[in-house]
Order: structure tokens, then sequence, then C-alpha cells
């Protein structure tokens, strides 16, 4: 079979069942069952029609082994769906030359183009009952059966033709019917699939916002707990403390952005902690403070309730953007602003700088702040950047309160230098 005209291309078999979703072909016994009903309704049924019919070959031990062979060949119907349809076509096609009465011979024809059809093998299933209604034409030429002003001879000979095509449009139908409902089952588990990689990604993201925040203080706290460890007790004491509240609050959090991949309705997926917003922004602050970092934060416009995911996407972008400058930067103070709009929350957090001796562009950090930084504003139709500013760096973010049907936002993110 050739590729031509797209019936027979590997792409259309697959769109059928029975190449996508595993096997579901007929079962071997099903299979077996059908075609003995098949060869017991063909040669009891053309028996009982050839004694209408005075002017056909008498059936004989070859008409009666082409009636059985039909049914036999259509045991192939599974594993070699065109030898099947081909195989029944051209008994059929020897069965109507040799001039046997017409019966129900034709039943293994429609069996195996039906079988070919929703296989996917078109072109081979056309050529078949093609083949048997010209050799059917031929035999009644031949014959002398068809004549050109005989009026009821023309009428039969457009039945048998219009029987022929409604085989044919009722296997089609079928075939496209399949089609359409395992197009809509593949659209729908690429959705399902793609809603999935959506919340994996969100919660890597979480993950990595809240762990490499807090693992950044826990880092600074222990490393201040060990140069005070015998000289200053009480410091170190201190900053074991911080250590002790940052990573009980970090597993806190875990805990929670894990609790979203347990069975929706569980009593204990609630939430144990307030989801993170800008009401805890004063949390960031205390904990940049015990690090060594004094926040300035300003607020511009009517501070008032935003939604959820405005909320959450503020208070991690500022949250990473503090923790870079705790990493990379070797300034002591930072500045984060607030702008409250109409139509948007407005970001700006100021690093002055400069860069630590040791504060590469992704010193202590695997560079997924930004990317995620980006994603989360882009979700919600703003934009972002995140760029070098005199010595120091500056990230300005615009969340808009209402995002606007296709909008897909923008997120221009520049790495550290």
């Amino acid at each position: 079979m050739t590729y031509g005209d797209g019936m027979d291309h590997p792409r259309a078999r697959r769109a059928h069942p029975r190449w996508e979703g595993g096997d579901r072909r007929l079962p071997s016994r099903a299979v077996l069952i059908t075609s003995v009903g098949l060869a017991v309704i063909q040669v009891a049924g053309t028996h009982a029609a050839q004694r209408g019919q005075t002017t056909a070959h008498p059936l004989d031990a070859f008409g009666y082994a082409l009636l059985l062979l039909g049914p036999a060949v259509l045991l192939l119907r599974n594993r070699l769906p065109v030898v099947a349809c081909a195989g029944t076509a051209a008994i059929a096609v020897v069965y109507l030359l040799i001039g046997y009465p017409y019966g129900p011979v034709f039943l293994s024809v429609v069996v195996g183009f039906v079988n070919a059809i929703l296989a996917g093998h078109r072109r081979a299933a056309w050529s078949s009952i093609g083949a048997i209604y010209l050799a059917h034409l031929l035999l009644t030429v031949v014959t002398g059966k068809l004549h050109w002003d005989d009026a009821g001879q023309w009428a039969r000979e457009l039945g048998t033709l219009a029987w022929l095509l409604l085989v044919v449009l009722a296997a089609e139908v079928v075939r496209s019917r399949i089609e359409q409902r395992e197009q809509r089952r593949q659209v729908r588990a690429e959705r399902e699939q793609r809603v999935a990689d959506e919340q994996r990604l969100a919660i890597a993201r979480e993950l990595h916002d809240v762990l490499a925040h807090s693992i950044s203080l826990i880092n600074i706290q222990a490393g201040v707990a060990l140069e005070l460890l015998d000289g200053d007790p009480e410091q170190a004491r201190t900053a074991l403390t911080t250590i002790k509240q940052t990573s009980k609050e970090a597993l806190g959090e875990v805990r929670q952005v894990l609790g979203t991949l347990r069975t929706p309705g569980r009593s204990d997926a609630a939430p144990r902690t307030p989801a993170p917003g800008l009401a805890r922004l004063g949390e960031l602050v205390d904990q940049a403070r015990t690090a060594g970092l004094e926040v300035a934060l300003r607020t511009t416009g009517t501070p008032r309730a935003l939604p959820q995911g405005v909320e959450l996407a503020a208070f991690r972008i500022v949250q990473e953007a503090l923790t870079n400058v705790i990493r990379h930067s070797s300034a002591r103070t930072a500045e984060v602003g607030l702008a409250y709009t109409d139509e948007a929350l407005v970001l700006d957090i100021e690093d002055p700088g400069p860069l630590s001796a040791t504060g590469g562009p992704r010193a202590g950090g695997s560079g997924s702040g930004l990317t995620g930084m980006r994603e989360r504003v882009a979700a919600l139709g703003g934009s972002v950047s995140a760029a070098a500013s005199g010595a120091g760096f500056r990230v300005h973010a615009e969340l808009p309160l209402h995002r606007s049907a296709g909008s897909a936002g923008s997120a221009a993110v520049e790495e550290m230098p």
C-alpha cells in the first residue's frame, strides 16, 4: 500500500482505538465464533436461495468450498485486515464469475470490508468492493441478463449499486465516529496532562521559593553561630534560635504546599498556616533583619484586599528579591515599594549593591528564582523586569488586578550581571 492519498498512512491508523490506548481488537474466540456463524449462514442461505435461480450454476463441491473459504479467511482479520478484505473479495469474484447462485456469500465481503475500513485501510477496502461490483456487472453483461432497454434489470442494478454504497457509507460513518471519539479522548488526555504539568510546576515553584529563602537564612545564621559560639555564646544562641524558628516555618509551608497533592476533601489537607500574602510582608522584613539586612518598606496608594493569586505572587516576588540581596549583594539595606493603583499592584525592590566578593550571578542558588518570578507574573498577565541598576539591582513588577481575556502578559527577566 502507498501513502499517496493519505488513506493508509500510519497516522490515520493510529487515530483508531486499535492503535491507541491498547489493543482493542476482537478477542480470538469472538473472531472464531463469528466466522463459524458466517460459514453456516452462507452455506445454508445459498443452498436455499439456489432453488429460485434456475439459470445459475448449481452448487457443487467447489461452490461449497468457496462459501466456506470466505469465513475461513476472516479468521485473519485481526492481524491481517487487508488480506482478509482482499481475500473475501477475491473469493466472491471467483464465485460470481463461475455463475454460482446469488446468496449470502457477500456477508464475508461486508465483514472484511468494514473491518478494513475501521483498521484504516480504506483504499484496499474500496478496491475490494469495487472489484466485487465489476465482477457482478461483467457477469450480467456476458450472460446477457442486462439489456439496454430492460428498465427492470437496470432498476435491479441500481439497487445493487445503492446497497453497496450504503454499506460503504455505514462503514465510513462508523469509522468517522470512532476517530472523533478517539480524538476527543486524546484532547482530553492532553488537557489533563497539561493541567497536571502546570500543577507540578506550581508546586515546584512554591517549594523553591520557600526552601531557597529559608535555607539562605539558615545558612547565614549557622555561619554566625559558628563564629560566635566561643566568644559570644548568647549571640550564638540567638542565631540558633533563629535557625530553629526559620526551619519550623519552612517545614510548615512545605507541608502546606505538599498538602495540595492530597485527595480533595481530606480533613488533614487544610492549610496549617495562613496563605502567604501582603499581610505577611512584615515576616519577610523581620527574617531579613535577622540575616543582617535592613529593609525599608514603603507603601503608596490605599492598601486593600487583593485577589489571592496577586497577593501570593507579590509575596513570593519580594521574598525572592530579598533572598537574592542576601545571597549576592554586599549591601546591608534594601527598599521594598508597593504602589496600589486601580488597575494593578506595582512592586519595586531595590538593592543598592554592590555585588559581594563571592556573590556571582548564581552564587548559592540554582538560578530558578527569576524564572519562577517570570512564570508567576506571566500567569497573571503582568510584566516583570529584573536588571542591574547602578551598582546594585532592581526588580520591578506590575501585577494586574483584573486580567483581561487573552492577556498573555510579558515577563522580561534579566539575570544578575
